[in-house]
């Protein structure tokens, strides 16, 4: 997925926002999009808290859980929009549009959370449930991500255990 436009991001995001994606649209990519677009126009903490009800509220539209795996996941939405607000931090393009194609560009491969967590650590409950700092690399792609992650509220925030 690439953007020729920012009108088409902006249609995608609106339709997150309203509620009325179809279950199939939202991909890895698009939530990409979507979570850029929250980093890049809220503080941190509500940019997540807006990602987790639309997620939410997808959900409950198609009366299923339309995530990756199967149902929400708090840790995987967290460290995204970790990763998201340190590209934002890192880049110097300008263009919505432009910058949502490089963040798909570097950030595609939906697996990247598994070079930060193990298997057991990131598909546990307590990870579904709360967020977990990484176990294998807290380094993230672009910086540390420790006071990114005291922003996004939770009792689970810097737990590493």
């Amino acid at each position: 997925m690439h953007f020729s436009t920012t009108a088409e991001a902006i249609d995608l995001i609106d339709r997150f926002e309203a509620g009325i994606l179809d279950r199939h649209e939202f991909t890895h990519l698009q939530f990409l999009t979507v979570g850029l677009y929250l980093c890049a126009r809220y503080p941190f903490a509500e940019a997540i808290d807006r990602m987790r009800s639309g997620i939410r509220m997808l959900e409950r539209r198609h009366g299923k859980l339309i995530t990756l795996t199967g149902e929400y996941h708090e840790t995987s939405v967290v460290f995204w929009m970790i990763v998201i607000m340190q590209f934002l931090g890192s880049t110097a393009i300008v263009g919505f549009a432009e910058m949502a194609n490089r963040l798909i560009e570097i950030c595609g491969d939906p697996t990247l959370p598994l070079d930060y967590y193990s298997r057991a650590r990131l598909f546990s409950d307590e990870a579904r449930i709360d967020f977990l700092v990484p176990d294998l690399d807290q380094n993230y792609l672009f910086a540390n991500p420790v006071a990114l992650a005291a922003q996004a509220g939770g009792s689970e925030i810097g737990r590493s255990s």
